[in-house]
């Protein structure tokens, strides 16, 4: 019983670690807390959640890492916070900003390449990048009468496509990967019917960092006459840079014949505050599809560009910042760090722990598997050590996404010095159920998804819920 006890504990206290360190507030004071008092609390919540992320010790998530940019950006989002960008009769700045944004990223994506109509739109993020396409490229199909629409996706392609899919009513077909984990263009075509709106290719794919063959994708769109959307909203703000630095990356973008749409995500490589992507079309008559007006409505003519009505001034204005202040350069450094970074990863993951076999030829992401070791081991013994990576599933591997933060000296030793004794860890062990593998497990199966997802959905249940009293 006591075993129980702890369990939950553990458990609680890991979900709300601050349960019994401030006060929970499960109904508005009668009095309002002084300002500083808020400032000082969040500030110390904050500084003790930015420490493994400083310590450059975390896979992706935080980007730049300066934290004089990201006060440089406050700044900037500050004198805009406020600020609804519905209203452009008040804040036509946003005009200049978006406007500015969305040519600034088409151009690094060789938008020219596509024509002159190239144009896009800002988003609140990948995942809405990525819905907003879905629901475009269904718009546009229904014009010819499509009725019944699929999407042609690789296996490893982000799963806010399966997202939009279900909330637009549209299915969504996996084509597997090959053994350099890039899609199966030929299992693509054999997917592909009358009904199938375009495809999708990655540029780099989440799990494994790997850009899809974007080139032979984009012969299959036109032979049939559909569209083709190259997820880059991890890559796409730095793969130009590796690139323009004599880094060999595969083609990808708009100068390949058949790309019709790009999304890229400007809080990530673009060293902006979270909340922000962009979705890039190579014509507006498709980004038309997305426009939503009703002209009758009581309340006035109504006119949005995606899913949201009202949005922040200050993030778009804080973007705009971001890209301004790095210019070329700054993002042309990032890129040899991140890129000397992965190569210096890359080279000891093979000569130190050769149990270990990388995925694919790494441009910003390390991805590796084993045959002869339980990564999941691995992964228990690293985070023991103080890293946060990324663990993946069919197949079990782990994935460390490289930013500005690992690239601060010492950070790449230290992980192979910890690789390789999580490394041995997992070979002592050998046989042991890990911790962080124990959910992957349940997985692939009919039942094993359900018990999955339910076990999801009571996290998410408890992830808007209070910290409860009591245990």
């Amino acid at each position: 019983m006591s075993g129980d006890v702890d369990a939950i504990t553990a458990f609680l206290d890991e979900l709300y670690p601050y349960r019994s360190q401030t006060q929970t507030y499960r109904e508005l004071p009668d009095d309002g807390v002084p300002a500083a008092d808020v400032v000082a609390l969040v500030r110390e919540l904050a500084g003790r959640e930015d420490r493994i992320g400083d310590e450059g010790r975390v896979s992706g998530s935080l980007y730049s890492g300066d934290h004089e940019h990201y006060h440089v950006l406050s700044e900037v989002f500050e004198v805009f916070a406020h600020a609804n960008v519905l209203q452009r009769d008040m804040y036509p700045s946003a005009t200049k900003f978006e406007g500015e944004i969305v040519s600034m990223v088409a151009a690094l994506l060789n938008g020219p390449a596509a024509g002159p109509d190239v144009c896009g739109v800002v988003t609140s993020g990948g995942s809405e990048s990525l819905v907003t396409a879905v629901y475009a490229y269904r718009e546009q199909a229904a014009k010819r009468g499509v009725t019944r629409p699929n999407l042609v996706i690789p296996r490893t392609a982000h799963v806010a496509l399966d997202k939009g899919g279900h909330w637009l009513g549209v299915e969504i077909r996996h084509a597997p990967v090959g053994p350099d984990y890039r899609v199966d263009v030929d299992a693509m075509a054999a997917l592909i019917d009358e009904n199938t709106i375009a495809l999708v290719g990655s540029a780099g794919n989440y799990p494994h960092g790997v850009i899809d063959p974007i080139p032979e994708i984009g012969a299959l769109a036109l032979q049939h006459g559909i569209g083709l959307h190259v997820d880059g909203c991890l890559g796409g703000l730095l793969l130009p840079w590796l690139e323009d630095i004599g880094v060999d990356v595969p083609p990808w973008d708009f100068r390949v014949p058949g790309v019709t749409s790009i999304s890229a995500d400007t809080h990530k490589y673009g060293y902006g505050l979270k909340g922000t992507s962009t979705l890039i079309y190579a014509t507006k008559e498709l980004r038309t599809n997305q426009w939503y007006a009703v002209p009758d409505w009581p309340g006035g003519l109504y006119v949005s560009p995606g899913l949201a009505g009202s949005r922040s001034g200050g993030l778009i204005a804080a973007t705009w910042a971001s890209l301004v202040i790095n210019g070329r350069n700054g993002f042309r450094a990032g890129a040899r760090d991140i890129h000397e970074a992965t190569v210096r990863m890359v080279e000891g993951i093979r000569t130190r722990t050769p149990q270990l076999r990388i995925i694919g030829d790494p441009l910003f992401l390390v991805a590796f598997e084993s045959d002869e070791v339980d990564v999941y081991l691995v992964n228990d013994e690293l985070k023991r050590r103080g890293w946060r990576l990324n663990s993946l599933q069919l197949p079990p591997a782990l994935h460390f996404c490289i930013t500005r933060p690992n690239t601060a000296p010492g950070v790449v030793d230290a992980f192979l010095d910890d690789l390789e004794a999580a490394v041995a860890y997992a070979q002592e062990h050998a046989g042991q159920a890990a911790e962080s593998g124990a959910m992957y497990g349940f997985g692939g199966t009919v039942d094993g998804n359900a018990t999955l997802t339910a076990i999801m959905g009571g996290y998410l249940d408890a992830m808007y819920d209070t910290a409860p009293a009591g245990i």
